[in-house]
């Protein structure tokens, strides 16, 4: 079986990062069961959109791609954000221009900050 990488998680929780870059986590006020349906609709469209992509069938790929839409959404991927403090939402960005920055050199030192233009012998 293959092994599942681990990301490393912002002490909020609202984000995994994946090759320097800030990817929005699942709602944690998601119950499993609900979790669990979602991510298995999730799965279920985007092997249909494959599926569709190698049938060239553009409407099938089309609604596959809708239905990956709709279901990252309900776990909270997309769409408003689930946390209801105001922090604006960062998904998709490089975490070196964002407030995670430093937490991160610090989990991922000295991968992270030689990606980053830094030494690890930098303090700053």
């Amino acid at each position: 079986m293959r092994e599942t990488p681990t990301y490393p998680t912002t002490p909020d929780g609202r984000y995994f990062v994946v090759k320097d870059r800030l990817w929005r986590a699942t709602n944690p006020a998601l119950s499993e069961h609900d979790q669990q349906f979602w991510v298995d609709q999730l799965m279920r469209a985007r092997r249909n959109v494959g599926v569709a992509t190698r049938a060239n069938d553009q409407a099938s790929e089309i609604a596959a791609r809708a239905a990956v839409d709709a279901a990252k959404r309900a776990l909270g991927e997309r769409g408003p954000v689930w946390w209801t403090d105001g922090a604006p939402d960062l998904n998709r960005k490089l975490v070196s221009n964002t407030p995670y920055k430093a937490w991160y050199l610090q989990t991922r030192v000295p991968k992270a900050q030689e990606r980053m233009g830094k030494s690890p012998t930098d303090t700053k």
